[in-house]
């Protein structure tokens, strides 16, 4: 999962990157709103975590234009203002929850947790598919109760292939979902991440649809 922190503090950006990096997901910052807002509407993002008193562009206003534009991915709101006019003011600008500063990080974590679950239409932090059980809290992936030792990258991927397992999932949607956007990305390595990855669980969960991408699933086709 591939995340965006729009925060001007120095210091709490690089401490929400860290701990959401440790939590297995990729992130990217901006430090300003205009640069949000460009972010937003041009990269792919599961989740934005949105702070509103930003430098050139107030974070209501980008998060309305990301509306606007169609960009549906969940937004959690950071903000020092503790009152419910602005919590309404956010949810209605489209916000899907709502964080007040000071807090701690483990229950930024767990608000970042449900609401991609959400997003992906599941219920719990355990996903399972078939044997492979993706444990959400504690950034790990399972097989028959077992854990898999995995890379980083290949954690990210099985990751992303379980929270959108029966879909299929291009080469490209994976490159844009497990790399941050100053990595230099190469989508080839994708079939890199998936053959080391076939090799470590039963065979047929990956699917590859030919022309289209892979697919993660237990029932076979």
């Amino acid at each position: 999962m591939r995340l965006l922190i729009v925060e001007d503090e120095p210091m709490l950006a690089a401490q929400l990157k860290s701990a959401l990096e440790k939590s297995g997901y990729v992130v990217d910052v901006a430090a300003d709103g205009l640069d949000a807002e460009h972010q937003g509407l041009s990269e792919p993002y599961d989740l934005v975590v949105l702070d509103l008193g930003l430098p050139g562009r107030d974070g209501l206003t980008v998060l309305r234009s990301w509306r606007e534009a169609g960009r549906t991915m969940p937004v959690l709101i950071l903000t020092a203002r503790d009152n419910w006019h602005d919590k309404v003011a956010g949810i209605d600008a489209g916000a899907d929850d709502y964080l007040t500063k000071p807090f701690h990080q483990e229950e930024l974590a767990a608000r970042v947790r449900a609401l991609l679950r959400r997003a992906g239409g599941h219920a719990t932090a355990d996903i399972r598919c078939g044997p492979l059980l993706l444990d959400t809290r504690q950034t790990r992936v399972l097989l028959d109760d077992a854990p898999l030792d995995l890379t980083s990258h290949e954690y990210r991927v099985l990751a992303y292939l379980l929270m959108h397992q029966d879909e299929v999932v291009s080469r490209s949607e994976l490159v844009e979902h497990i790399y941050a956007q100053d990595f230099d990305r190469d989508s080839n390595t994708i079939e890199v991440f998936v053959a080391r990855l076939r090799r470590k669980i039963p065979p047929g969960l990956i699917q590859t649809v030919r022309g289209l991408g892979y697919r993660l699933s237990a029932d076979p086709q």
